[in-house]
């Protein structure tokens, strides 16, 4: 734009036009005043261009010499490494173990060559060293297939004489035909252009055997960019590089090597220097009106990037913290923590002070999202976010790491009650409800742990694999807790995959079993109904406990196939019991699916069961920051005629406004009530005052876990409707249930097992 404004202000200023006379004057003198300039030219030019030509020539020479001293600098340096050390026999015959230790033990001193290969007397790569920094080592052995045939003829074998090689040092057979048993030469691989040094090993009695038998070492150096750089810099060779066929840029000079043959073996190109500028001198006044001109774009140029370089940097800065912060909570992100713990880990191993990462993820939030939507859970990563930041200190690193999952690096300290005390309080304050968008949410959190100390030699990745491991057993140990990685914990979750596999084959498998305990009326006189536990029998392990597989499907999603199994067969098995209502635990991951209703629908129509005996038992838990959708899938499932029990009611928050709103059947007392009334009076209480509570609601009330006639009696006069325990039966086959109702006073026999059970 400067420049055509310049050029209309120029126009502009120009006369319309001369007059005749003014340019029958002006035109003579013009044209002379040409030729002299073009005449001036002229001779400035040629005398330019011989000058230039002159010092063509001369960088030629001096560009093929330092080719020439690369080789022999080259070779005098691998001479030097492969020369016997002191002490060592010289007259020994050339041991190739021997040769390949000395090449190893001085390596360091061929850093510069990209390979140093040793073949053996029948031209056989026997051993290479590869340096780190060497362009596609992958392609060693190709190269060293294309030398071969030069190795070769250094050998002095029949064959002809390679092609595509320009020797560097000069090859003449002495007078009884020996050959050389040393080259260095420039050879065009497939890999790139390289400068190869060979140099055989000689006999015993000190002759070159360069005649085939005698192994041969090789050093490989490629002519990359860098060394182009460093030649062009100590020649003042500007542009120095090595080109194929392509075009080059005009004015540059084009060098080729040619081999014994004349073919073209390398092709190089720079721009040479142009010593002309004594002959035009005579140009100095307009080249400085030139340079005057040019100073002033540039001072405009100058101005206008400094301002460029300011916006450029400022965009920089908000592009790297975009690139290194998470958008929603503002927190760094992945990768800005992975950057952060590796300088962490290095810092400690310095000497600094031991520090502890946290691996936090959040229980439930995917609940969260799919019963509220995202943008109640975004809310709800904004709050997680502000909480984390307000609970711990001011140096503590806080990182989002995607999802429900969170980083923490604090250098508190290592010791592991503290670690678990920041932990609980984490938890605490995460564990306390929200009010987002109108609705009350309560989520839990679970915490890895792993420390780092001066004797830690893991990687950045390996501490996180640490911390995911003990991560993972806090969830499987009933989540809302902290684990400290131990070395134990490689080995248990290993063991835990491994069941989470068999656990997987059982359901897909129908292995399975349920058992069922019987409920019975307040008298423990007749059974009611059942309820149907989940039982796994491994073919390994033998008995595997619920409270072991069932945390471990929840954690592993095999919650809902698991759920589904055991409705499944207690709704076929129960078609045989007609009178009793049959119980089945509903998990709250379970529950939360949006075709959680679809699937009970199609299982009852499966089995043909009638709904009105089916009885479904859920927590409070499942009820907890999904309130609207929860209370439209039970008002579904009740039309059906399906009913509902509050199951372990008194252990969580025991909310009457649940109570009111969700269409409850029944409420179950927990069993740690049944077994502590005869302890606490406290538990005889809260016992009176949940089935005062039933009543008033006219729900029925079960008490689970009666065990004796002490707690029967007491139940019974509480005004508690049914109960289960060991006192009535523990659980037992469907065929066991069958049997118990087809013969009469069997439960009586029942009872008396359970209490011989017991006993024992």
């Amino acid at each position: 734009m400067t420049a055509i404004s310049s050029g209309q202000s120029r126009e502009q200023s120009t006369p319309a036009a001369p007059t005749r006379t003014r340019f029958g004057v002006m035109l003579p003198l013009c044209v002379i005043v040409a030729l002299a300039i073009v005449c001036i030219v002229i001779a400035a030019l040629t005398s330019a261009q011989r000058a230039n030509d002159v010092a063509v020539e001369h960088e030629k020479d001096m560009f093929k010499n330092a080719i020439a001293y690369r080789g022999e600098w080259s070779l005098r340096k691998l001479k030097t490494v492969i020369a016997p050390e002191e002490g060592e026999d010289q007259a020994a015959p050339a041991d190739l173990e021997r040769l390949i230790k000395r090449v190893r033990s001085a390596y360091k001193t061929l850093f510069d060559h990209d390979f140093v290969l040793i073949a053996d007397n029948a031209g056989n790569l026997v051993h290479s060293l590869v340096n780190v920094d060497a362009p596609k080592p992958e392609l060693l052995p190709a190269a060293f297939a294309e030398i071969a045939p030069v190795l070769a003829y250094l050998r002095g074998r029949d064959g002809p004489a390679p092609e595509r090689i320009v020797w560097l040092t000069a090859r003449q057979q002495s007078a009884d035909g020996a050959i050389p048993g040393e080259a260095a030469f420039l050879q065009t691989l497939d890999s790139g252009m390289s400068v190869i040094v060979s140099i055989a090993i000689e006999s015993g009695n000190g002759s070159k055997l360069g005649v085939g038998d005698s192994p041969a070492v090789l050093a490989l150096q490629f002519l990359d960019d860098a060394l182009f750089v460093e030649i062009g810099y100590r020649l003042q060779l500007a542009n120095l590089r090595a080109v194929s066929d392509e075009p080059v840029t005009s004015g540059d000079y084009v060098l080729d090597l040619r081999g014994a043959h004349g073919q073209t073996v390398a092709r190089f190109s720079w721009t040479p220097q142009r010593p002309a500028a004594a002959v035009l001198q005579s140009v100095i006044p307009f080249l400085a009106i030139a340079i005057v001109g040019f100073a002033l774009l540039a001072a405009y140029l100058l101005r206008y990037m400094r301002h460029t370089a300011a916006a450029i940097a400022a965009g920089e800065d908000r592009l790297r913290h975009l690139a290194l912060h998470d958008p929603l909570s503002g927190l760094p992100n992945r990768v800005y923590f992975g950057e952060a713990l590796e300088s962490t880990i290095a810092r400690v191993r310095q000497g600094g002070p031991p520090t502890a990462v946290f691996y936090l993820d959040l229980d439930h939030f995917k609940d969260v999202n799919d019963t509220l939507g995202h943008s109640i859970g975004d809310e709800l990563i904004r709050s997680v976010t502000q909480r984390l930041s307000n609970t711990l200190r001011g140096d503590d690193l806080v990182a989002r790491l995607g999802g429900d999952e969170f980083a923490i690096i604090t250098t508190a300290s290592a010791d592991h009650t503290l670690l678990q005390s920041i932990a609980r309080r984490i938890i605490s304050t995460l564990c306390a409800p929200y009010m987002v968008g109108g609705n009350t949410i309560v989520i839990g959190a679970s915490i890895g742990i792993v420390v780092i100390d001066q004797h830690s030699d893991a990687r950045g990745a390996d501490l996180m694999r640490y911390a995911d491991m003990a991560l993972y057993r806090a969830k499987n140990e009933g989540r809302n807790r902290a684990c400290i990685y131990d070395n134990v914990m490689d080995a248990d979750l290993t063991r835990r995959k491994q069941l989470e596999k068999d656990l997987r084959e059982a359901i897909d498998n129908d292995r399975l079993d349920v058992a069922y305990q019987p409920i019975v009326n307040a008298s423990g006189e007749k059974i009611v109904g059942v309820e149907a536990l989940a039982r796994w029998v491994h073919p390994e392990r033998g008995f595997i406990s619920p409270v072991e597989f069932i945390p471990l499907a929840e954690h592993s999603g095999l919650i809902i196939e698991l759920g589904e199994c055991v409705l499944r067969r207690a709704c076929r098995d129960g078609k045989a019991w007609p009178g009793l209502s049959v119980a089945v635990n509903v998990s709250p991951v379970q529950f939360r699916q949006a075709d959680f209703v679809e699937a009970v629908e199609r299982i009852l129509v499966e089995t043909a069961f009638d709904p009105s005996r089916l009885e479904l038992e859920v927590t409070e838990s499942t009820l907890i920051g999904n309130v609207e959708i929860a209370e439209a899938a039970m008002l579904r499932l009740k039309a059906l005629g399906v009913r509902f029990a509050l199951d372990d009611f008194g252990t969580g928050y025991s909310s009457l406004h649940y109570l009111r709103r969700f269409p409850f059947d029944k409420l179950k007392i927990d069993r740690s009530f049944v077994l502590s009334i005869e302890k606490t009076a406290d538990a005889a209480a809260i016992v009176h005052a949940i089935v005062s509570l039933g009543r008033g609601l006219g729900m029925k009330v079960t008490a689970e876990g009666v065990e004796n006639a002490e707690q029967h009696l007491f139940l019974r006069a509480a005004g508690v409707h049914f109960m289960q325990g060991f006192r009535f039966g523990k659980p037992c086959s469907a065929a066991d249930i069958s049997a118990y109702l087809k013969t009469p006073g069997a439960f009586r026999g029942l009872e008396r097992d359970a209490v011989a059970a017991m006993a024992s």
